[in-house]
């Protein structure tokens, strides 16, 4: 079995917003969500600035018990909740078991284990909570989301990194696709942005320690020096087009394509010569049975690390040979900061509506050309076009290697 998969619902929690009509508009008018570091004290640490969520309330999402819940799961529920109920899909007890969700982290819940941890030395074990393991562990955004909405089909969750968020609507993608599943919330949510968490990422030295936000998150400018870290969840609502089609469903657009492939190189770096990164977005293309030319749009990992963006420029140039040089390429981390485990859901929405509504983000503070990234890195301003098909690129610590295919779409299946 072989079924098309479509978009009809999302949902977002983010520095530029928690509703997906605010993203995507903030998106379009190339705000920044970077700012000084507030939520925690960085006294200490070299790094200033994250891109942290503001305005959040659980309340507003019906998230009861959220003093139980870490933020990571938090997130999660709220972007669901959006989700589904943008969607217009209602589950009910003949879709339960053939509905699921697929929701990762990169993290978990870090903030619970560090003040876990901290109580623990102050005062001892019995001030250990008996909500500390299930609080922290990294599948209960999927099992929360699953409880709330009352899913009880698959209910599972993806690790691999800054990969993570994009493993997981790429299996969901394949488990409607062959047939498994009917319909899954799938993406991925991060809350990572405490005293530990940035301190790790300090010591590694992969976070910026720029204090200006304008020249902090500059994705293939010749002055970037590091990411800066960001926080929230992104969830879609995937769906077989059967089900869509059958209850009039408004359809964002359809996932085609998934690649997925592994450096086998180094735990943190990227193989130098790009070879996973290409595979994983030719193996999308495959997939599609879409010729490279086609592509129109893709939203790079792009993280703002001198190592990361050359290495993915030279991965796009030898994907797409001669076309590379027509490919609109933006990463949209120089808005939202880098979303860790989220990032790929994040990134995904983006091209979902991109290519629904025929724009092209710009990498936003985009100003010093380098040698080594040379493509067409969309600075200055949103475009506007026609984006027939874009890629979503995530590339995570470990050497995962993951890209998604979109599609515009059309109720004509296109005979390539």
């Amino acid at each position: 079995m072989s079924r098309r998969v479509v978009i009809t619902g999302a949902g977002v929690v983010s520095a530029l917003g928690n509703s997906v009509d605010t993203f995507i508009e903030n998106i379009k008018d190339g705000k920044n969500g970077i700012s000084l570091i507030e939520g925690i004290d960085v006294g200490q640490n070299k790094v200033k600035l994250a891109a942290e969520v503001k305005d959040f309330d659980p309340k507003d999402f019906d998230i009861d018990g959220h003093k139980k819940k870490d933020k990571f799961v938090q997130y999660a529920m709220a972007a669901a909740k959006q989700a589904y109920e943008s969607s217009g899909f209602e589950i009910n007890d003949e879709n339960r078991f053939r509905t699921g969700v697929v929701i990762g982290s990169g993290i978990g819940g870090l903030v619970t284990i560090q003040d876990t941890y901290a109580k623990y030395l102050e005062k001892g074990p019995r001030k250990v909570s008996s909500h500390f393991i299930p609080k922290a562990i990294i599948n209960m955004a999927s099992a929360h989301v699953s409880i709330k909405l009352g899913t009880r089909g698959v209910c599972t969750s993806s690790v691999t990194a800054c990969a993570t968020a994009t493993d997981s609507i790429g299996s969901a993608f394949r488990l409607i696709k062959d047939g498994y599943q009917d319909a899954i919330f799938a993406g991925g949510c991060e809350a990572s942005i405490c005293e530990l968490g940035v301190s790790g990422f300090e010591a590694m030295s992969a976070l910026t320690v720029s204090q200006d936000v304008n020249r902090a998150s500059i994705p293939f400018d010749k002055e970037r020096s590091g990411f800066v870290m960001g926080e929230g969840a992104g969830v879609l609502l995937l769906e077989s087009l059967e089900s869509a089609l059958a209850r009039k469903a408004n359809i964002i657009c359809e996932i085609v394509g998934y690649g997925q492939t592994s450096d086998a190189y180094h735990i943190t770096a990227p193989d130098p010569e790009g070879e996973g990164a290409k595979m994983s977005m030719l193996l999308a293309l495959e997939e599609a049975d879409v010729e490279p030319e086609k592509l129109a749009y893709i939203n790079a990992h792009g993280t703002s690390t001198p190592m990361n963006d050359a290495i993915e420029t030279k991965a796009i140039k030898k994907a797409f040979g001669d076309h590379a040089k027509n490919l609109c390429v933006s990463s949209t981390k120089s808005m939202t900061g880098h979303m860790l485990g989220a990032a790929g859901a994040i990134e995904a929405l983006v091209c979902a509506y991109a290519v629904r509504d025929g724009f092209v983000p710009q990498t936003l503070n985009y100003k010093v050309a380098d040698e080594e990234c040379d493509l067409d890195y969309v600075g200055g301003a949103t475009r506007y076009q026609e984006v027939p098909y874009a890629i979503s690129n995530s590339l995570g610590f470990g050497g995962h290697n993951s890209s998604l295919l979109f599609k515009k779409y059309s109720e004509q299946v296109e005979i390539c």
